[in-house]
């Protein structure tokens, strides 16, 4: 079994910055793609970022240039830093891992960003 376990997210105000980290134990082979999804209240789930393990990483058009995505393979972790928040990033978000063709997912984080 794969376990992640996410931490960080909480509450900002607009503007403000929150890093997440989610951490995978277990039964780990090779992690391939790490990435994060959120889902805000009342809409369908959307990705965030995606990284490779050589490191190429990729972003929706809604975070780009705010959020970074970070890995460290030896750890089997992943980072989110969220910058320059906005009131329409409240959500919770998920960390997802790829392993050999199968996906897992956090538990899920909760980030509030108001106003």
């Amino acid at each position: 079994q794969v376990q992640l376990v996410e931490s960080g997210g909480g509450s900002v105000q607009s503007g403000g910055s929150l890093n997440l980290s989610c951490a995978a134990s277990g039964s780990i082979g090779r992690i391939g793609v790490m990435g994060w999804s959120r889902q805000a209240p009342g809409k369908a789930p959307e990705w965030v970022t995606s990284i490779h393990n050589i490191g190429t990483a990729y972003f929706a058009d809604a975070v780009k240039g705010r959020f970074t995505i970070s890995r460290d393979n030896a750890a089997n972790t992943v980072f989110l830093q969220m910058t320059s928040l906005k009131p329409e990033d409240t959500a919770v978000y998920y960390c997802r891992v790829e392993i050999l063709g199968s996906t897992y997912w956090g538990q899920g984080t909760q980030v509030t960003v108001s106003s």
